[in-house]
């Protein structure tokens, strides 16, 4: 009898967080396979619950242009989760807005590599940045400042 309820206990508690976590989409980074930043990026999402498929690539400028990074906002690597760009040092915590809102864009960029940003962490050091919420006519708009 104990034992039942034990299991029914650990289905009612494990069971539900098991389903939420696969919920979470599949994000495809195109990445050079020697940028250690963007390797700490995918770390980052992965620990945010994110599932990531990395694809090392010499020619990120084919997806770049594929999914349509706006000229001068470019990083280091680039993504696309549930049909939305995401270029660059991008906070999990405003991918998760993003796949919430679902607004009608392109999706999000951080341009260059700002330091303390997701996989830019250098001692301490957190410089301001602005993650852009990029419109389907290629516009930009801020959509959160760190």
């Amino acid at each position: 009898m104990k034992l039942s309820i034990l299991i029914a206990l650990f289905i009612g508690i494990a069971a539900p967080a098991a389903w939420a976590a696969s919920a979470m989409p599949v994000v495809d980074v195109y990445k050079s396979p020697t940028c250690g930043c963007c390797s700490k990026w995918v770390d980052h999402l992965k620990a945010n619950g994110f599932t990531v498929r990395s694809h090392d690539t010499h020619d990120v400028a084919t997806h770049k242009a594929r999914l349509g990074v706006p000229a001068g906002y470019d990083s280091c690597h680039t993504a696309q989760v549930n049909g939305y760009l995401v270029e660059g040092h991008v906070p999990a915590k405003e991918i998760k807005r993003l796949l919430k809102e679902k607004p009608r864009a392109r999706g999000l960029v951080v341009p260059a590599m700002p330091m303390g940003s997701p996989g830019m962490e250098a001692g301490g050091r957190k410089d301001a940045y602005d993650v852009f919420l990029v419109n389907r006519d290629g516009s930009t708009q801020t959509y959160a400042h760190y």
